[in-house]
């Protein structure tokens, strides 16, 4: 019986780190940034340059080198060099990257196979399962630590747009963009993000689920970006006090409180007051369990929900649509416009402002600007989309006022400014 516990104590990391310690590498981000100017910069004409240096790790993920890395180890470069585990270096290239799940996608011309981990179901990942965190803490050389999945589905941006793996396998500065990977040494995440007051581990830390991960880099392969699917509702997750103030006796699952006009939850008729109890087989009991399933899926996947209608459980199909709305600043939260909408209101291109900004609501509807609305113009750039809107705002400096020209709900076009 003591030789059987023994056998069983504790698995053996040895293939795994291995294969896996092969596979991650060293990224070194130069940044060339401008310093503070002297007398005799300015006289001589110089302009002082300094280089500074970020380093981070990554993750091979063919023989052909592309490799994974967090979207922050590489933010900002202008120059980015990867070191493998047998101390060559190659120059990187960004294929691509995604700030929102903080994954990106580095390319290197290698002059041979490299070796490579692949990937793990981490829907399949089950919390207290062994775990190798490996990567390049503190300009160390690849290091390996262990752990167990502590929790999945963590959401640290209290938006419930994250769905982070946590682990308490020790991960450190420069651990960032590495593996973690189960006991066959198969990539269950990306480490991403260390919960410590000092920046450094002091009992948890948190990675990219592998199928968000890989979702992320083959759209930015295929598409070149990256296509976000939604399901098209919002809500709030329940639990007894939630539960009470609705008067439901349901304790678990998500509470639907509206749907997105022309969305798949729409289409599939999910509507205000249902509740989402399973997504594809998985039990949700917080909001991070459905944006954690959701992000590994692409516009036009379906998805199989069960949810409880007026008390009763049924199962729906979603085909998950492309996110056509956006929340922006003063305003609230608008949506790509179709003809009619457009029509109504004698306008030929915008978007429609369908919830107005809590804070501002009364300020927008004492000027005659209701939800229907069509904002046509920001900052003298003609608004076709959302995307558009994200790209004028993020186009803008910090000091520029915002102008927005829009057409209210009476058919008059106005202009507004704020600073």
């Amino acid at each position: 019986m003591s030789n059987l516990l023994a056998t069983n104590e504790a698995p053996d990391f040895t293939v795994a780190a291995e294969n896996a310690v092969n596979a991650v590498v060293h990224v070194k981000n130069v940044s060339i940034s401008t310093g503070q100017m002297t007398i005799q910069d300015l006289f001589s004409g110089r302009s002082p340059k300094r280089a500074q240096m970020g380093t981070g790790s990554g993750v091979i993920i063919n023989a052909n080198g592309y490799i994974i890395t967090n979207n922050h180890v590489i933010n900002n470069s202008d120059e980015l060099s990867v070191t493998l585990n047998n101390n060559k270096t190659y120059k990187a290239e960004i294929v691509g990257s995604d700030p929102k799940t903080d994954i990106a996608l580095l390319k290197i011309e290698p002059d041979e196979d490299l070796p490579y981990v692949t990937f793990a179901d981490s829907d399949q990942a089950k919390i207290g399962e062994w775990v190798l965190a490996v990567g390049n803490p503190f300009n160390l050389t690849s290091t390996v630590t262990a752990g167990i999945i502590s929790a999945k589905a963590r959401d640290l941006s209290g938006t419930s747009s994250q769905s982070f793996i946590q682990t308490d396998a020790a991960v450190n500065p420069g651990n960032s963009g590495g593996a973690l990977v189960n006991t066959k040494g198969e990539l269950v995440g990306i480490n991403t993000a260390i919960s410590s007051q000092t920046g450094s581990y002091i009992g948890y830390s948190f990675a990219v689920p592998s199928n968000i991960a890989r979702r992320v880099i083959e759209d930015i392969m295929e598409y070149g970006n990256v296509q976000n699917g939604i399901l098209g509702i919002s809500g709030g997750s329940l639990n007894s006090a939630f539960a009470e103030k609705l008067g439901i006796n349901d304790t678990e699952g998500i509470y639907v409180d509206s749907v997105v006009e022309d969305s798949g939850a729409e289409k599939a008729g999910i509507e205000k007051g249902d509740i989402i109890k399973e997504i594809d087989n998985i039990k949700v009991s917080k909001f991070a369990d459905l944006t954690g399933h959701i992000g590994s899926k692409r516009v036009g996947d379906i998805v199989n929900l069960i949810i409880s209608k007026d008390g009763a459980l049924k199962t729906l199909a979603v085909t998950l649509t492309r996110n056509e709305t956006y929340t922006m600043p003063l305003v609230g939260r608008i949506k790509n416009t179709k003809k009619q909408d457009l029509k109504k209101l004698k306008a030929t291109n915008g978007v429609k402002i369908i919830e107005l900004n809590e804070e501002y609501a009364d300020y927008w509807k004492n000027n005659g600007v209701e939800e229907g609305a069509i904002i046509t113009s920001i900052n003298n750039t003609k608004i076709n989309n959302v995307d558009d809107v994200k790209e004028a705002l993020e186009n803008k400096s910090s000091h520029q006022p915002i102008r927005i020209e829009l057409i209210n709900s009476n058919g008059e076009k106005e202009r507004y400014n704020f600073r």
